[in-house]
């Protein structure tokens, strides 16, 4: 909650917690909306990383379906949709060869014709020049560390840019308590595992009769290539090795723009073996025989990682609570099977936007928006999100071969009768950490050792995220009790955290004889992945934003 401080304030019509694709399309929308009735609304954006997109990292084949309806001439205003797609490919990996999948076995929306590559960073950085020409007023560097709270339970702000508080907790000469953004609704656009989200959540009870959100890792690579190795417009995913058929992810591999390739790879958090490293997956898999020739002669630019919602339909919480809104990826959106969601995350911003405005000119304010939450079941993202709702769950039960067939038997149904599965409905059950199984139940996975070339350690990863916090500050990375990594994580679970960081937060330190083992964070790597807060098993790690403009910066990501 807020401190009790003497803060400055401002005060707008609607306050924006996030710069990602749902943040900047509300603010866009809500500035056309008073446009075209000729009147006013006041915007303010508020953005941690040190500039818009710095945080922003996805694959990203964007659908622009959502953006068709926000800017139509966004060819002609420049957007960065330069690539469309021109190639896809599904591949099946075993450890030395490939099956390729045909396109026409699946359904039509699984394709990715008519989808542009891209940096999705950059094309929030233009989004964010169409939001400021309008008259949004845009913050970077400014994290929503806390909300602020109206007399009557509803959310009447958020506390942004507080800085200058030392290690030991004493206020540093360049302390500034930070200010208090309020507004009539404020919209948090935080993306997956938001800090500020997590609160409304839980206080406002938004996920009851809700199945728990599911998450992913997504990581990502950016190379440059040869020229003769580029394959503008190609667009392929993988799955199967190196994971096996009871660890659910794959990868992708987008060619787009100036001889760039941009590789992921994605790990469903609810695998079980404890001993498994999403980062290490990843680095082997490039050294398959179907990936490693993209890569050969080129070199990496830049790295990230970030969770990624994959709850879908059944684990979308209630939209709306006294005084604001969930939307994009606060919320989850992402449709799994398509390996998409800043549409769909746009989109929710604008019908927010909408509502929003309706619920202005009518006088209102700090209330409940329970028209969003109609909206949104009316829209499309609810029917896209419908049809796919149960490929997660049977993935999760049923394995990555025999899931995935039956997943896309029943998107087929789906897709065909307008949203009916013989299935129903399935349930996700456990949260991720709940699925983490015990250490002695597994064994131990021995990792290649990088070469350097095609694949790489954590830190030297870190270094091209361009990755800066302060050390002289209270770590963002809170345990809510210190004793539990070493006295029950570690025995029981081996401490994963070590091993599903991809950024080298986590370390178990021995001393010299190889006892007295000793819990250490290095917030100083942290890349706002929050895979930490989601899986760890014994949930004793909270993410919380660190002071503004700090974290990675991403290019061209």
């Amino acid at each position: 909650m807020s401190e009790d401080l003497e803060r400055e304030s401002m005060e707008y019509d609607v306050v924006i917690v996030g710069g990602g694709p749902a943040g900047l399309a509300a603010a866009i929308r809500l500035k056309q909306l008073a446009a075209e009735a000729g009147s006013e609304v006041s915007v303010a954006l508020v953005e941690k990383g040190s500039e818009i997109g710095a945080h922003i990292l996805s694959g990203a084949v964007i659908d622009p379906k959502a953006l068709n309806e926000l800017i139509p001439d966004w060819k002609a205003k420049g957007a960065p949709l330069e690539t469309p797609v021109t190639k896809d490919r599904f591949l099946v990996l075993g450890p030395q060869g490939e099956l390729s999948l045909p396109m026409f076995a699946m359904p039509g929306f699984m394709h990715n014709h008519g989808c542009y590559i891209a940096s999705l960073g950059n094309v929030t950085r233009w989004m964010a020049t169409q939001a400021e020409e309008l008259g949004v007023e845009i913050y970077p560097g400014f994290a929503a560390s806390d909300l602020v709270w109206r007399e009557d339970g509803s959310v009447k702000g958020v506390v942004v840019g507080v800085v200058g508080i030392a290690k030991d907790g004493h206020k540093k000469p360049d302390y500034n308590p930070g200010m208090e953004l309020h507004g009539k609704y404020v919209f948090v656009a935080e993306g997956a595992r938001g800090s500020l989200a997590k609160q409304l959540i839980a206080k406002f009870d938004l996920d009851a009769g809700k199945e728990p959100q599911k998450y992913g890792i997504g990581l990502k690579e950016l190379w440059q290539v040869p020229p003769e190795k580029h394959q503008p417009g190609l667009a392929q995913h993988t799955t199967g090795w190196p994971l096996d058929d009871k660890t659910g992810g794959g990868s992708f591999m987008y060619h787009f723009g100036d001889n760039y390739v941009a590789l992921g790879y994605v790990v469903h958090l609810s695998y079980k073996n404890p001993w498994l490293s999403p980062f290490d997956e990843f680095q082997r898999f490039k050294h398959h025989p179907s990936i490693k020739p993209h890569l050969e002669g080129g070199r990496r630019i830049s790295y990230g990682a970030r969770a990624i919602t994959e709850g879908g339909y059944q684990s979308v919480p209630k939209l709306s609570f006294p005084g604001g809104v969930l939307i994009g990826c606060s919320a989850g959106f992402v449709n799994v099977p398509r390996i998409k969601g800043s549409h769909n995350a746009m989109k929710t911003g604008m019908l927010a936007a909408e509502q929003a405005f309706k619920a202005l000119a009518a006088g209102r304010s700090g209330d409940q928006l329970v028209e969003y939450q109609t909206a949104y079941e009316a829209s499309w993202v609810a029917k896209e999100l419908k049809v796919v709702r149960n490929a997660k769950p049977l993935l999760s039960k049923m394995g990555t071969m025999l899931g995935g067939a039956l997943g896309m038997f029943d998107m087929w149904v789906n897709s065909l009768t307008g949203g009916f599965s013989f299935l129903g409905t399935l349930k996700h059950g456990k949260t991720d950490a709940e699925c983490t199984g015990l250490a002695q139940d597994f064994k131990p996975i021995v990792y290649p050792k990088p070469d350097g070339v095609i694949s790489f350690d954590k830190l030297s990863s870190v270094f091209i995220s361009g990755t800066n916090h302060d050390e002289d500050e209270p770590t963002h990375l809170k345990l809510k009790d210190p004793t539990i990594p070493i006295a029950v994580n570690l025995p029981k679970y081996g401490e994963p955290a070590r091993l599903y960081c991809p950024a080298g937060v986590y370390e178990v330190l021995y001393d010299a004889e190889g006892a007295n083992p000793r819990f250490q964070i290095n917030h100083q790597n942290c890349v706002h992945c929050k895979t930490c807060d989601i899986k760890d098993p014994s949930q004793n790690i909270v993410w919380t934003t660190p002071q503004g403009g700090e974290g990675p910066t991403y290019p061209n990501m």
